[in-house]
């Protein structure tokens, strides 16, 4: 098979496992700089051309769309769709799972866990919108931050009042959301292909700090999912429409809760943590579901 991955750094170690993981089971894997790809769409048969040519015809294409180029990353994606090429994550998908008040508007209609969680940009009365997800300690979240960047925990409700208005006089959209104590500074990263999850770490915080981001100073270990664990990872895939993708979950009073979906999941920290050949499994999943014209929105979202 032909095989583009789409990502702006070929040095990466996720793409180059993928490239590496494509290679070794004899398919041919282009890696495409994505901003550097421009679309024909003045003719009837659209096409994307790249370094002066028409690229050739691809029987998958594998997007690794960071999130500071969302927009024209998915705009790509659409265009592959147009050509009729199978796309391992489709473009409505990865915007849908961008947007984070939107992907949690859409977990919420289908029942997903969640913790509680207020939206505003000009809330006129703070305290109630912090007394709604109940009270100190939350957390504040800038919507468009990314790898725990822009968000703050609020230990009083004094503090939380602070922040939020801090936030709101940058003109920043913000979510503020419950605290999960009992996580410990802890999440579980599942890492879904298809409809299953194939692996799956447990991300410490670095002592002090409540965010488990791993590019934040956090650790991995293995561990085993509970069944709710593993159906809630699934699903909340299957709400987004992604077929290979993260789902970061906290272990709550309550059951396990969703943080956030992750369209482009790195694969060092899980393959590390679990030893598993999670690359070799996305190409289980390309050989057997690529093929033309299989894309189900066919660039119309």
């Amino acid at each position: 098979m032909r095989i583009a991955i789409l990502s702006r750094n070929e040095n990466l170690y996720s793409t180059r496992r993928l490239k590496e993981a494509g290679e070794a089971r004899d398919h041919k894997v282009d890696i495409i700089d994505t901003l550097h790809c421009y679309m024909d769409i003045t003719k009837s048969r659209p096409a994307v051309r790249y370094n002066g040519k028409e690229l050739p015809y691809y029987d998958a294409v594998i997007p690794r769309i960071g999130a500071s180029i969302t927009f024209y990353g998915t705009a790509v994606v659409r265009q592959f769709e147009m050509m009729g090429t199978f796309c391992v994550n489709e473009s409505v998908a990865i915007s849908r799972s961008r947007d984070k008040l939107r992907s949690l508007q859409l977990l919420s209609r289908k029942d997903v866990g969640l913790p509680r969680t207020g939206f505003a940009n000009k809330p006129d009365n703070i305290k109630d919108l912090i007394k709604n997800v109940g009270g100190a300690p939350v957390v504040v979240k800038l919507l468009e931050g990314t790898q725990g960047i822009g968000v703050v925990l609020a230990d009083t409700n004094k503090a939380a009042e602070a922040i939020v208005e801090a936030f709101m006089g940058l003109k920043a959209n913000i979510l503020v959301q419950e605290f999960v104590k009992e996580a410990g500074g802890a999440d579980i990263r599942c890492f879904v292909v298809g409809n299953k999850v194939v692996a799956a770490m447990k991300r410490q915080g670095a002592e002090g700090d409540f965010r488990s981001n791993l590019h934040r100073g956090g650790s991995a270990t293995l561990i085993k999912l509970s069944k709710e664990e593993r159906a809630t990872a699934v699903k909340a895939a299957n709400v987004m429409g992604l077929n290979v993708c993260g789902v970061d979950i906290l272990q709550s009073s309550n059951g396990p809760v969703v943080m956030e979906v992750n369209s482009s999941p790195g694969l060092e920290g899980i393959e590390q943590a679990t030893g598993k050949d999670v690359a070799g499994l996305i190409y289980d999943f390309i050989e057997t579901n690529a093929k033309p014209n299989k894309t189900r929105t066919r660039g119309k979202g």
